[in-house]
């Protein structure tokens, strides 16, 4: 069964699970719960990390030097039981090492490790990946993080997404899973996004270049989360239609095109580590007063 280790200091409280080494609980020293509580009715994830790859394959299948293998949307990190590797009060780190059961979908070594900290108000999520094969490692990697919509005390508010670059990025839609190559006009205006259920309709949003390195969620005149993201290049933003949570999704890597190749390493803004190489992910977020 899986197991929870509690971090907390005076200002918040974070649960997280050793199934997918995932966040289950965001509360603050008042009571307030900001995290998406995980409910079937709509979705039963709450903060999964993705791992080796972020959104579908083709058929569910990728391929490595031209063998297949079959590797369902998101990839396995998220089902798979991590071990405690280290915490204190304030941090914990869990870690993930290539097994018999990843090499059959995933053929390569390597480690991640995913560690969760708290500064003030502020909450780190860090992803840590390493390259432990003698081949170049092509991978995916992308958080999936739902917080509670409305934020708590701004039911009546309208909420808003507002990019720290002030850009308004192209949306790039799925279909069956698989990124669409066409580009279509921002929903941003000047770096801001008023959130509306509807947007929801036909799948994520994904604005996969020019969204930044940070962004505010907000409920207009009211509380606001501030994000900030490092390696992280691609942003979508995801719910189920009329659910109470938004998911505010930073990756390195997207799905695979929408009638292109099944090959890893040629998945949209993937990542490659040399032999021995690692590569840090990570976003930040400061909770209101």
């Amino acid at each position: 069964m899986p197991s929870q280790t509690r971090i907390s200091n005076q200002d918040l409280t974070v649960d997280i699970s050793s199934l997918g080494a995932e966040m289950q609980a965001l509360t603050a020293a008042d009571g307030r719960s900001f995290l998406w509580n995980g409910d079937a009715a709509f979705w039963n994830g709450r903060s999964p990390v993705l791992f080796p790859i972020v959104g579908k394959a083709p058929e569910n299948r990728i391929s490595v030097d031209g063998r297949s293998y079959e590797l369902s949307q998101h990839g396995f990190a998220r089902r798979s039981e991590f071990t405690l590797a280290a915490s204190s009060a304030t941090m914990c780190r869990y870690e993930l090492a290539a097994s018999d059961a990843t090499r059959a979908v995933y053929p390569f070594e390597f480690l991640l490790a995913v560690e969760h900290s708290l500064n003030g108000r502020t909450l780190t999520v860090a992803a840590d990946v390493e390259n432990r094969d003698e081949k170049p490692m092509p991978f995916g990697l992308g958080f999936h993080s739902a917080f509670v919509w409305p934020i708590p005390g701004a039911a009546d508010k309208a909420h808003t997404i507002t990019l720290d670059n002030g850009a308004e990025p192209a949306l790039t839609r799925l279909e069956g899973g698989l990124i669409k190559r066409e580009k279509l006009a921002s929903p941003f205006k000047a770096g801001k996004l008023t959130l509306d259920h509807a947007m929801f309709e036909a799948d994520a949003m994904i604005f996969a270049e020019g969204a930044g390195e940070g962004l505010t969620y907000a409920a207009e005149g009211g509380p606001a989360l501030k994000f900030s993201f490092d390696n992280l290049p691609n942003l979508a933003l995801w719910q189920k239609p009329g659910a109470p949570f938004i998911c505010i999704e930073p990756w390195h890597g997207t799905a695979a095109e929408l009638g292109g190749s099944d090959d890893l390493a040629r998945r949209p803004y993937g990542v490659v580590l040399a032999s021995g190489e690692k590569a840090r992910f990570a976003f930040t977020v400061e909770l209101p007063v």
